[in-house]
């Protein structure tokens, strides 16, 4: 046989053997993917039961749990978010816990090391260890729920774990703290915003850092010049660099209430929607407790027992981020004498140590992490691989958080709530809420309606806490925190309605600050104009809110854009298109192009006005800040003068350069043909999975893409990507959840979340909610056992 053709059959043979083995190996992994989904039917045993309990999975496979108590209700609930979400429960307490390399490899130290700077799961241990009897003995029964799971014949183990080669850890309370902690980690990241500052500082005159953090008053304190000059030897562009995004940046939320003089029911109508970063699955689950003492119904997270937003027969409640400034970095100097200690107002103090073990997978011996803290908490700069170039000249970086004391008692005031039987009850419980702050709107049957600011915020002896101050003179400390008798609260107010959509809180005349920088207002103006409308307004009305598209920030800066580029445009289409958005109502829906133009010129309006100005450091301020813009294209128009072309620059050539470019963008995006453009082609919601989602063969089996309505500063959150690469406009942080609460007819309270209920991807409801979530439909979560017994998906029976 001559050479050639042996060496073609041994070819044929190989490759046909080496599909064999691919075949083989992607059956395999189909069928064992396959069957470990779980059984969601049939019968189970569960330690620590008093009596028996029904679970009947109504539509999109929402629990309704019967039990003989709310103990007993817990344990049934930990059971199903374990047999539903167990990878995302063990995914978020190993991120709480700095055990994700354990997981994933040397990749995943980055975010080993913060969490473990943190000290988040040593807080969650204290925080678990001293809570109040009642919230022990709920997370005590939700574990063993959990753990009945692990436990039972009928286990199966997620997919990821199977893929992954890990094995299902039991659960324990400290656990749940932990997500606790975890979330208001997500919710309290102003202190990225500190570092922002000071890496500007060294570039920008006081005035363009002004410009570029609007103040909210005319008082607000200007930053300590003595310390800007530290800020380029502390490196803080590094230290920014070193942290972890773990999730989407942005927090917003709304919220809003009227009372029954402003319904059609009568009684109050409470709305909300909090807006979270997008993954699949979501981060909301949605479950109803039912027991003869009452119910305890709405959204709640994998791996807490309480409902975050939801009602319990007697009271509703739901949250929105206040954006309280209650992180703060402390620049310690170190003892020159003696660089293992810091200077203080008392003399040179020892750091805090502890060496902290990290597991890496594939890898033989742990890192050791060695942590200090100062007195004002971690310091987060040694996390940095390179400590000598960010320390070198003697100073460290410290990070103050409450969220990081180990008396937090936030668990006991969610334990509290949900058992809160009016509002009065409700207020009193969220006097132990302390991390994250957020505002809590509620309503009860009886007709109260109220608002309440929640949460430790710290009190500072000098400066506004948006940038780095010195640790070491105490000038700068805090001397506690606004007492919770004086944090902004309403109730009854005369209106009759309360509105938040991460908008100020307080009016000026407040004696606490509370932060430096708000939110737009645009939001809760636009909730604030659709309640005006009418005097009354229905369920079905909220609900039709919740998914309104009007951008509130078109209107005073699209004219302004529109003036300065007429006549400046080379772009044949230019001139039509400025006319067309001239007449343009805001109204971001995903089928017209108007806020595709809008988007992208806005977006290079705002690289061109300032990113020469701030250099390297424009990744970490390359948003959509329309306060900001029309600042700069009005009353600040020295930013027009483009360092490369000179002071002949203008806001006008800019403006219609820019509209140039938005334009080339879009045709290489979306091709020549103009007319054929959509909002929707780019501004699509994906729902990845934290880890599978990174892979590309398995991206779309572990996730959803759907085309969404909406912009950065609609009622319907539309958050986009706005920065280079394959996903621009992408609509990455949104709400998750919505909810409207009847108070009138609480059991007819409306629903829905993204992406769906399982976190199993091929489950049928890993994602089933997604296009009635986009399309703005709701469900209710109501109904005895008999009416849900006849159309259930599945039914299942837990016993002692």
């Amino acid at each position: 046989m001559p050479l050639l053709r042996l060496i073609a059959l041994i070819g044929y043979s190989l490759a046909g053997v080496l599909l064999f083995v691919v075949l083989m190996a992607a059956g395999t992994a189909s069928w064992v993917l396959y069957r470990s989904q779980p059984e969601l039917a049939g019968s189970d045993r569960l330690a620590g039961l008093a009596g028996d309990v029904t679970v009947i999975r109504g539509a999109h496979a929402i629990p309704h749990i019967f039990a003989g108590s709310f103990e007993d209700g817990y344990r049934a609930l930990g059971y199903l978010h374990a047999q539903d979400r167990f990878f995302q429960m063990d995914f978020a307490r190993r991120i709480a816990a700095g055990r994700m390399a354990e997981f994933a490899g040397a990749s995943a130290l980055r975010s080993d090391r913060f969490m473990r700077t943190l000290g988040l799961y040593r807080t969650a241990e204290a925080i678990a260890a001293n809570a109040a009897p009642e919230t022990r003995q709920a997370l005590a029964a939700y574990t063993q729920g959990v753990n009945a799971w692990l436990a039972s014949p009928n286990f199966r183990k997620p997919p990821e774990l199977v893929l992954g080669a890990a094995e299902a850890e039991p659960w324990r309370q400290s656990d749940s703290i932990a997500i606790g902690r975890l979330m208001a980690v997500l919710l309290s990241g102003n202190w990225r915003e500190e570092l922002l500052r000071a890496d500007l500082a060294s570039r920008l005159t006081a005035e363009q850092l002004t410009d570029l953090w609007p103040p909210e008053a005319a008082d607000t304190p200007a930053t300590l010049p003595d310390l800007a000059a530290l800020y380029p030897r502390l490196a803080p562009a590094a230290i920014a660099a070193a942290i972890p995004d773990l999730y989407p940046a942005a927090s917003a939320s709304n919220a809003w209430v009227v009372d029954g003089a402003h319904a059609t029911t009568g009684k109050p109508l409470l709305a909300n929607d909090p807006h979270l970063g997008f993954s699949a699955p979501g981060w909301w689950y949605l479950a109803r407790i039912v027991t003869p003492q009452g119910e305890r119904t709405g959204a709640t997270l994998a791996g807490q027992p309480f409902a975050m937003a939801g009602h319990n027969g007697r009271v509703a409640w739901g949250q929105t981020t206040t954006h309280a400034d209650t992180q703060d970095l402390f620049i310690e100097k170190l003892d020159p004498a003696d660089p293992a200690r810091y200077l203080t107002p008392d003399g040179p103090r020892a750091f805090t140590t502890r060496t902290e073990s990290i597991a890496v997978r594939f890898r033989n011996e742990p890192e050791l992490l060695t942590v200090r803290e100062s007195r004002h908490g971690p310091i987060i700069s040694d996390i940095v691989p390179d400590i000598g170039a960010v320390a070198g000249d003697g100073h460290v970086l410290a990070l103050a958080w409450p969220g990081l004391l180990p008396d937090d008692r936030t668990a006991d005031a969610l334990a509290r709530l949900n058992a809160a039987p009016d509002a009065a009850a409700l207020m009193a419980a969220l006097e132990a809420f302390d991390s994250p702050v957020q505002n809590f709107a509620f309503a009860d049957t009886a007709g109260a309606i109220g608002f309440y600011v929640a949460g430790r915020i710290p009190v500072r002896k000098a400066g506004d806490g948006t940038a780095p101050v010195s640790g070491w003179t105490g000038e700068q400390d805090w001397t506690g925190f606004i007492p919770t008798a004086e944090l902004p609260r309403a109730l009854a107010p005369a209106k009759g309605r309360i509105v938040n959509a991460n908008n100020r809180v307080v009016a000026d005349g407040y004696p606490y600050r509370i932060a430096a920088d708000w939110p737009e207002a645009y939001r809760a103006a636009r909730i604030g104009t659709l309640l005006d409308s009418r005097p009354r307004h229905s369920p079905d009305e909220f609900a039709a809110m919740q998914t309104d598209t009007r951008s509130g920030e078109v209107q005073s800066l699209l004219p302004l854009a529109i003036a300065l580029a007429r006549g400046n445009t080379s772009d044949p289409t230019a001139p039509a298109l400025l006319e067309r958005l001239a007449t343009w109502n805001g109204d971001m829906t995903r089928d017209s192009a108007e806020p595709l133009f809008y988007m992208a010129w806005m977006r290079e309006i705002g690289r061109q006005i300032y990113r020469d100005e701030l250099g390297d450091a424009f990744g970490h301020f390359d948003d959509f800040r329309p306060r900001i813009l029309v600042r700069m294209l009005g009353e600040r128009q020295g930013w027009c003068d483009d360092i490369d072309t000179g002071p002949t620059e203008s806001c006008a050539t800019i403006a219609g350069r820019s509209l140039d470019a938005a334009l080339a963008l879009l045709r290489d995006r979306l091709g020549d043909d103009v007319a054929d453009w959509r909002w929707g082609d780019l501004h699509q919601a994906a729902f990845r999975h934290p880890v599978v989602g990174r892979v590309p063969l398995l991206r779309d089996l572990f996730g959803t893409v759907i085309a969404t309505d909406g912009g950065p500063f609609t009622i319907n959150r539309g958050t986009a990507r706005l920065g280079d690469g394959d996903h621009l406009f992408a609509h990455i942080h949104g709400a998750g959840l919505r909810a409207v609460f009847d108070l009138a007819a609480l059991d007819q309270s409306r629903y829905m979340i993204a992406s769906g209920q399982s976190g199993h991807p091929l489950s049928p409801f890993y994602t089933d909610t997604t296009p009635i979530w986009r399309d703005g439909g709701t469900l209710t979560l109501s109904g005895d056992r008999q009416t849900l017994q006849r159309e259930a998906v599945a039914i299942l029976r837990l016993e002692p």
